[in-house]
């Protein structure tokens, strides 16, 4: 027998933007594994001399898909590129492949977004709220629509700390229609230079277009079956399709790889404050859940007045903090070590900036062009003290978001998941408050060593890995208690010239 949300999806044509990046890839997938939906429509841009059905094509080829193709080895043919693109004023979809979606299209899932935190301001408005009001007038015109969702995140609106699954129009310095309408009067040069008295409080560009994608909304989704998904920082998947896959190295599990290969080894956080992270997986389910309750609400109570917001974030009673992150992610270090290291993988967390300069020097910067020195010494590209830079510069960008806590409250994500019959709790499970961390952080880790430093989980492998990691503990050790003394020896001199 069918779950409800099974019930919902059987037969339906689901159109998806994002479809190609980290989150579009997993619901893609849950969708084709667990549904019977008719077909996927996935929004794809062209890339040169790569047609876009031969981008689909290359999924088969994606260790996400493994499990799916296993038990439905014809299952891509549900999937049908549309040749598109977020930039274009038009979204650059063909008036041809419009009929068709407006005439076939039930569920839409707007997922495409650049999550650079730091991208150019015309850039972002254009592809985070330009597009999401394009998405709009389009699905308007679809004639058998029932449900759509738009998926922001829990910190676009971020200038506050406590969180309400409410819009928060009253923190923007104009309206998103204003802002809209300054962007197609004046230059890309000029409106980035415009960027910090329109920005604001916000701490980035993402989170500031991510918020008023959500006025657009508020604006304009009129009588939309709608609803806004809100979730916080997604990293690898808990249990399915896989165990611990990963395709990115954004936000915290850069952190994770860089501290892994003994690259990273010092940052800005807070140990203290709260970090919320959820798994894709479970991002997914709550994503298809609320796809299923709007359809459901909009049938039950006709036109909705405001779209209900669905905020994702770890349940107040089993939160996570930095400090416990970072503890969790080294302590893998000493169990499956990745075999390419650059030095013993710790971590320091300093939340003075002046001092983190101090320390990023000799920490970071100054072994940086050492070991770029043996690098060019052997002929080869000196790469670390660009990394470095790279690094530095996303850990400031970061700054504001690993000192900070946030409440975000789930008022409604709960009901949601109480109204879910308990089989399809059970197939589309997204129980924060029973996630053991542990166990995930477990997950993770392999995951990461697996689908990111590309190091099968092989005995060979890992005990590699523990010897390499044995050799630079051994030489950490020294080169430290080498420090520690020289400074002891300079003291002591410096003591015997006083007196």
């Amino acid at each position: 027998m069918d779950s409800e949300i099974q019930g919902f999806f059987k037969n339906k044509t689901v159109f998806l933007t994002g479809g190609t990046g980290f989150l579009g890839k997993v619901i893609t997938e849950k969708l084709l594994r667990t549904t019977e939906v008719t077909r996927i429509y996935t929004l794809i841009r062209a890339k040169r001399e790569v047609p876009i059905q031969d981008r689909i094509t290359a999924w088969a080829k994606d260790p996400v898909f493994e499990v799916l193709l296993r038990a439905k080895p014809d299952a891509m043919q549900r999937i049908c590129p549309i040749a598109g693109d977020c930039l274009d004023p038009d979204l650059g979809i063909s008036q041809s492949d419009r009929r068709i979606l407006t005439a076939e299209v039930q569920v839409v899932i707007h997922g495409a977004a650049t999550v650079r935190f730091n991208e150019a301001l015309h850039l972002s408005l254009v592809i985070n709220v330009r597009a999401t009001r394009l998405m709009l007038q389009l699905a308007k015109q679809m004639t058998q629509l029932v449900s759509y969702v738009h998926v922001s995140t829990a910190y676009s609106n971020c200038v506050v700390h406590d969180i309400a699954e409410r819009f928060y129009p009253e923190h923007l310095n104009c309206s998103s229609d204003k802002i809209l309408a300054v962007g197609e009067l004046v230059s890309n040069q000029l409106l980035d230079a415009m960027e910090p008295s329109l920005v604001g409080s916000f701490p980035n560009t993402y989170t500031y277009t991510k918020a008023l994608a959500e006025d657009v909304i508020l604006r304009e989704a009129g009588n939309l079956p709608l609803c806004i998904f809100r979730p916080a920082i997604i990293m690898s998947t808990y249990k399915e399709p896989l165990v611990g896959w990963i395709d990115n190295l954004f936000g915290p599990m850069a952190l994770c790889f860089g501290a892994a290969r003994g690259i990273m080894r010092i940052t800005t956080v807070d140990p203290n404050a709260k970090i919320s992270l959820v798994p894709a997986d479970f991002c997914v389910n709550v994503a298809l859940a609320s796809a299923w309750k709007t359809a459901e609400k909009s049938v039950l109570n006709g036109k909705v007045k405001e779209p209900p917001i669905y905020a994702f974030a770890p349940s107040e009673n089993n939160l996570l903090t930095y400090g416990r992150f970072i503890k969790s992610s080294l302590m893998y270090r000493d169990i499956i070590p990745l075999t390419k290291m650059l030095w013993y993988p710790f971590v320091l967390c300093i939340s003075s900036t002046s001092l983190f300069q101090i320390a990023a020097f000799f920490l970071h910067t100054l072994p940086g062009y050492f070991f770029d020195m043996l690098l060019r010494l052997k002929g080869r590209k000196p790469i670390l003290v660009d990394l470095y830079r790279k690094i530095h510069k996303n850990i400031a960008v970061l700054g504001p978001f690993s000192s900070t806590t946030w409440n975000f409250d789930m008022t409604n994500t709960q009901e949601l998941r109480e109204s879910m019959s308990k089989q399809d709790r059970n197939l589309y499970d997204f129980d924060m408050a029973q996630l053991d961390w542990a166990d995930y952080f477990k997950s993770a880790m392999y995951g990461m060593r697996l689908y990111i430093g590309n190091e099968k989980l092989t005995a060979e492998s890992i005990a590699k890995g523990l010897k390499l990691r044995m050799r630079l503990k051994v030489l950490h050790y020294a080169f430290a208690s080498s420090l520690v003394s020289a400074a002891a020896y300079a003291l002591w001199s410096l003591a015997k010239l006083v007196v």
